[in-house]
């Protein structure tokens, strides 16, 4: 890691530091998909720097309805995305019980509603001990693992059932931050290939109350931490003031 160049808002970068390698933590917007940071940071070299062609890769894609830290590598640093992939992320998660959505989180409709009045804090706090470790996770149908030749999201937009194979992921630390109005808040800290969509459907299940993600923040990756991150219109700024061309 010693070798590994981050981004500093303080400092200034040329055309040739970006296509040598910078990591860029960037604090994704709600709805954007992680494409579309990564194809915005393209445009950005492109229109301040004039780079017309360099790799911009992430390391570990978000969903359009979560928020916060998506690692971006450049240039010669996408050599390393595999290593950044591979640690282990941070989350803050919202999880309201009560009802389920097909896709797990506000992406679908409600599609079942549960009594949830017997959920209480306590009773959060002893089931998340239960997630603790290793253990076998289904992914949810709507995601971009591919069955068959297609994407599963594209079979569940089909109304297609298709059977989705479970992974071995781990738990390292889990906590419930707050409890109120049947909303917990959770921070989570896993595995690479973790599902927090899948975790908050399980978790529901397993208290017999239906729950669904409602809000999700991924707060650190491996040691990088969301603090550090800038969103895309920020570093359009630095790009505009700090760059050197």
């Amino acid at each position: 890691m010693e070798n590994i160049r981050v981004f500093n808002p303080e400092e200034s970068y040329s055309a040739e530091d970006y296509k040598e390698g910078i990591v860029l933590l960037i604090d994704k917007p709600l709805t954007w998909s992680s494409f579309d940071v990564v194809n915005k940071i393209r445009i950005l070299f492109r229109t301040h720097l004039g780079i017309r062609k360099i790799k911009v890769g992430h390391a570990g894609t978000l969903d359009p309805l979560a928020t916060g830290l998506l690692v971006l590598c450049t240039g010669k640093a996408t050599k390393q995305i595999p290593m950044f992939t591979g640690m282990d992320k941070e989350y803050v998660a919202h999880v309201k019980f009560g009802a389920t959505r097909p896709s797990y989180d506000l992406e679908t409709e409600i599609d079942s509603k549960y009594d949830c009045s017997h959920v209480s804090e306590a009773l959060v706090k002893e089931a998340l001990k239960s997630f603790l470790g290793k253990q076998l996770q289904t992914p949810p149908l709507f995601s971009a693992i591919k069955v068959n030749g297609q994407r599963a999201y594209e079979h569940a937009r089909k109304g297609k059932e298709v059977a989705m194979s479970q992974r071995e992921i781990e738990v390292h630390e889990i906590e419930l931050i707050s409890y109120k109005d049947s909303e917990a808040v959770i921070r989570i800290v896993c595995s690479k290939g973790t599902y927090i969509r899948s975790f908050a459907h399980d978790l529901g299940k397993s208290l017999n109350s239906g729950a669904y993600l409602s809000g999700l923040v991924r707060t650190a990756s491996g040691s990088f931490r969301n603090e550090k991150a800038i969103g895309p219109k920020e570093f359009e700024e630095k790009l505009k003031t700090n760059s050197s061309v």
